[in-house]
């Protein structure tokens, strides 16, 4: 359906009814409805508070009026007033909603600095509780009249998706995108809420969004709540560790652990900004080309048990990723990865796709102030502990691994408890699955704790 159509559908739909409040980008979305015909069966109200004062007078006071704080009590504002008035006149047979927008378009000075927050509270039925749904977007065109468009039909896209789509959340995000494209504007948090939702699990929500293509990454903290990045991330030093986390072990913990501690000390930074991530690509999600979503919650609930944020992301490769933080902070980055992970990273076939080969992939990992905290693994051909001093890779590459190393861009790590290193996670996971209860000496007790009673990964009791 175009963005008219799905207009003009609302308009003629005499169940639906509400109030639209949108800041910063004209009132785009509410001007879709104008122009489609028979308005007054969808618009109640159309407003735009765009002076400062003025929007604080009616929604209260606030640090910054792009956030969703905002977004929340305009929300709130707006469905309460409409509920008020007209719920005793029409409340019986109306499904009633608010429509808030707040948004900052490009600014010259500051290329890609658009953004906005786009929300819905609805009734699915009436007189129901309502339910919600939160967006963040980042605008990525470079004129400020595309921009207002992009939000004119996505939020005309997110209106149509809460009342026709709401039992089908992963068409519903699929369907935001409808008339737009990934070179306008990008969607990297979603949020469901409420009685329609009921059902739905936030995480893999955020997983819909990277695997669908509305977004490079995700983010969500350890208690499952969807975040925009830059909640996590802005203006903050970074610790990142990529892997597969099928299961976290005791090594896994052990390198985050002397690698923050070598971070801080090395860059000085303050501990409690310290950001600490656990990054799972798509590509380690993947089963013969499928996503397992439930094997993917398996991994997010183990996490979550250890209190670290999560990010899920279609960065194959490291390099990827170092420019997606860099949108976020100017602070110092470190990736926390095992001695085998850096012999793979110094392979010219890892950056094939890149015109300057491993040069141009090196700058572009190593992008600003951000290192590399290498932990040792077990060689056990020579049954010892090698370390990232000791790597020997090609030939051709040695003077560049020298430099890194002379220049303090690749740190070894101790070890902390060097009997766990021979076990691999594949191992583990052999043995949760095969009943062989030692597993549970390599892992860290909130993980066993919630393989046990979650019967995660195959485990059984």
């Amino acid at each position: 359906m175009s963005t008219h159509q799905k207009a003009a559908r609302l308009n003629h739909d005499p169940s639906t009814y509400g109030a639209f409040a949108e800041i910063g980008a004209a009132q785009e979305v509410v001007a879709w409805f104008f122009r489609s015909g028979r308005a007054s069966g969808t618009v109640a109200k159309s407003m735009s508070a765009y002076d400062m004062v003025v929007s604080d007078a009616i929604y209260g006071a606030t640090q910054r009026y792009v956030s969703r704080q905002r977004l929340q009590s305009m929300l709130g504002h707006e469905y309460s007033l409409l509920q008020q008035r007209l719920d005793e006149q029409r409340g019986g047979t109306t499904k009633f909603f608010a429509f808030a927008d707040t948004v900052a378009t490009n600014r010259r000075s500051k290329p890609g600095s658009g953004h906005g927050w786009l929300g819905i509270r609805f009734q699915n039925e009436p007189r129901a509780e309502p339910s919600e749904i939160l967006i963040h977007v980042r605008l990525l065109d470079p004129v400020t009249l595309r921009e207002q468009e992009v939000i004119g039909i996505l939020g005309v896209n997110l209106i149509h998706g809460a009342f026709y789509l709401n039992d089908k959340p992963a068409e519903l995000i699929a369907g935001l995108m409808d008339g737009l494209s990934r070179v306008r504007l990008e969607v990297d948090m979603i949020k469901f809420s409420g009685p329609a939702f009921a059902g739905v699990d936030n995480r893999l929500m955020s997983l819909q969004l990277v695997s669908q293509g509305l977004t490079d990454a995700a983010v969500f903290t350890a208690s499952g709540e969807a975040v925009e990045p830059a909640e996590i991330l802005f203006g903050k030093p970074v610790l990142l560790q990529r892997g597969r986390f099928r299961p976290v072990a005791n090594v896994t913990l052990d390198m985050l652990y002397c690698a923050s501690e070598r971070m801080i000390a090395e860059k000085g930074v303050d501990e409690g900004k310290l950001a600490v991530l656990m990054e799972m690509s798509l590509a380690n999600l993947m089963e013969s080309s499928e996503l397992n979503h439930e094997d993917f919650m398996a991994r997010v609930d183990m996490l979550g048990a250890l209190g670290h944020p999560v990010m899920i992301s279609n960065f194959t490769a490291s390099h990827q990723l170092t420019p997606y933080l860099r949108r976020y902070t100017k602070m110092p980055v470190g990736y926390v990865m095992g001695l085998g992970t850096l012999e793979r990273l110094f392979d010219d076939v890892y950056y094939q796709e890149l015109g300057g080969g491993i040069l141009e992939g090196t700058a572009l990992l190593l992008n600003g102030d951000t290192d590399l905290y290498i932990y040792p693994k077990w060689d056990t051909a020579k049954d010892t502990l090698m370390t990232a001093d000791e790597l020997a890779v090609a030939p051709h590459l040695r003077h560049l691994y020298a430099h890194l190393i002379e220049n303090k861009r690749i740190f070894s790590l101790p070890v902390f408890d060097q009997a766990d290193l021979p076990i691999m996670p594949a191992e583990i996971l052999d043995r949760i699955q095969g009943g062989d209860m030692s597993w549970e000496r390599y892992v860290p007790p909130p993980v066993a704790e919630r393989i046990r009673v979650d019967h995660l990964f195959g485990f059984k009791s």
